[in-house]
C-alpha cells in the first residue's frame, strides 16, 4: 500500500513563503499526474496545481505567478513552492498522485498552512 507523506506546512506571515513536499512510501508506476489540492474550513477541496508525466503544468487562477509545482520522477516526489502568501491561502493542503487511466488515486494526509500576522 503506497502512502503519501506531506511536509513543510506551518504558520507564516502574509507575504512570506513556504515549500511543501510530498513523498511516496514506495514505488509507483504509470503516474499520470501529481497534484496539490487545498481545503479551507467551510469550503470544498480545490485543485491548486498539477503537473503531468510530460511536465505540463496547471495552476488555479488564484495562485498563478505565486506558486510553482515541481516533481522528482526518480523519487516520486512532488513539491509546491508558495511565495507571496496571503491569508486566503490558509487551508489544509493535500497531495495527490493519479495513475494513467485512473488506475489508482493516492492521497496524503494533509498539511496545515496558516497565513496570518
Amino acid at each position: 500500500q503506497v502512502q503519501l507523506m506531506e511536509s513543510g506546512g506551518g504558520l507564516v506571515q502574509p507575504g512570506g513563503s513556504l515549500r511543501l513536499s510530498c513523498a511516496a512510501s514506495g514505488p509507483i508506476f504509470d503516474i499520470y499526474a501529481m497534484k496539490w489540492f487545498r481545503q479551507a474550513p467551510g469550503n470544498q477541496r480545490e485543485l491548486v496545481a498539477r503537473i503531468t508525466n510530460s511536465g505540463g503544468t496547471y495552476y488555479a487562477d488564484s495562485v498563478k505567478g505565486r506558486f510553482t509545482i515541481s516533481r522528482d520522477n526518480t523519487n516520486n516526489t512532488v513539491n509546491l513552492r508558495m511565495n507571496s502568501l496571503k491569508p486566503r491561502d490558509t487551508a489544509v493542503y493535500y497531495c495527490n498522485i493519479r495513475g494513467i487511466s485512473g488506475k489508482y488515486d493516492y492521497w496524503g494526509q494533509g498539511t496545515q498552512v496558516t497565513v496570518s500576522s
